[in-house]
């Protein structure tokens, strides 16, 4: 079990980086909640509604650690984008089945050359 839930997050990244909202959507439970810096715990429509945008200014996004416990999940990945941004997420993942039933994102420092770059305050 632990194997298809990396295998599904490793999934859900691709098709999101692929720009595919379909393929997205039905990694989804028909009760998903989104929960980050900026939203608290939204459902599944406003989710789409609100986050979802064009991909294009992500260049990649290198997973780092997965760590599945049961019916959940932590991901630690760092996205590139296009102009030479990077940062580091935490993300946590909640299944239900084979589907995924709640994310929440724990925003990271921007990161360059290894490093974190300090924070504008």
């Amino acid at each position: 079990m632990p194997d298809d839930r990396s295998r599904l997050i490793r999934n859900l990244f691709a098709a999101y980086l692929a720009n595919d909202r379909h393929r997205v959507a039905g990694a989804l439970a028909d009760d998903f909640r989104f929960t980050s810096p900026f939203d608290d715990d939204i459902d599944k429509a406003i989710y789409f509604e609100r986050c979802w945008r064009d991909t294009g200014w992500i260049a990649r996004h290198d997973i780092e650690r997965i760590f599945v416990a049961g019916d959940e999940a932590v991901v630690i990945y760092r996205c590139l984008a296009t102009d030479g941004r990077s940062f580091r997420n935490t993300e946590l993942f909640t299944f239900a089945d084979d589907k995924i039933r709640r994310i929440e994102v724990y925003f990271g420092a921007a990161w360059q050359d290894g490093r974190f770059l300090p924070q504008s305050r």
